[in-house]
């Protein structure tokens, strides 16, 4: 009854707004409920796969949205991971995050695939030699960053997360652990931004209710 509730009052304020989103159309509710890892904020998770051409297209969106984000509020990008082939990238994802170069070459990495057509996103070893040689790295460096002790976890938690959430596909934003959307359902990149804020405002409101 409560999450009822949340959802009609979360309609009634998109409405408000005009853009008059449908429970199970431009959101609904996880497959399961997702612990989060940010206790007293409301976590919200980007599931993408650089090969993705909708999250090369919302990835400046989201990045904007992230930066002005409120404090309440905690973000993340987790790579996707629903089959064998999107393993590559998101190897790749979580080896610049070792090599501290997430920041740097987040953002190149997805116009190496989607503009330039330097980097294979199928292939590992595509990714591992333009890592080394945009960032001036030793290749052997970046391959260990490829394979360290902790990857395979991070792997299996993030084949757990997409199962867990009900997504489809990507990009799908996870919201508090317990509501999914996504650009496709929400409109387009704009849509989803607004989609996600009223979200958060909602449940800002629940959660001082209580």
């Amino acid at each position: 009854m409560k999450t009822l509730l949340f959802v009609i009052s979360m309609m009634l304020a998109f409405t408000a707004f005009g853009l008059e989103p449908k429970a199970g159309v431009n959101f609904k509710q996880t497959k399961e409920i997702i612990p989060t890892d940010s206790p007293g904020k409301i976590e919200v998770v980007e599931l993408f796969w650089y090969g993705c051409i909708h999250c090369y297209k919302i990835d400046p969106y989201i990045d904007k949205w992230a930066d002005n984000a409120p404090k309440d509020v905690v973000f993340k990008k987790i790579p996707a991971v629903p089959r064998k082939d999107w393993v590559p990238m998101a190897k790749a994802f979580y080896a610049l995050e070792t090599l501290g170069l997430d920041k740097t070459l987040h953002e190149k990495l997805f116009d190496a695939i989607h503009k330039t057509k330097a980097v294979d996103p199928g292939s590992e070893q595509s990714a591992i030699q333009w890592i080394a040689l945009t960032a001036k790295k030793d290749i052997n460096e970046v391959q260990s960053a490829f394979n360290t002790f902790s990857m395979k976890a991070k792997l299996s938690k993030s084949q757990r997360l997409f199962r867990a959430a009900g997504a489809t596909g990507v990009p799908s934003i996870i919201i508090d652990g317990r509501y999914i959307t996504s650009s496709t359902m929400a409109g387009g990149e704009k849509n989803t931004i607004e989609l996600i804020n009223y979200i958060v405002g909602n449940i800002r409101k629940d959660k001082a209710k209580n």
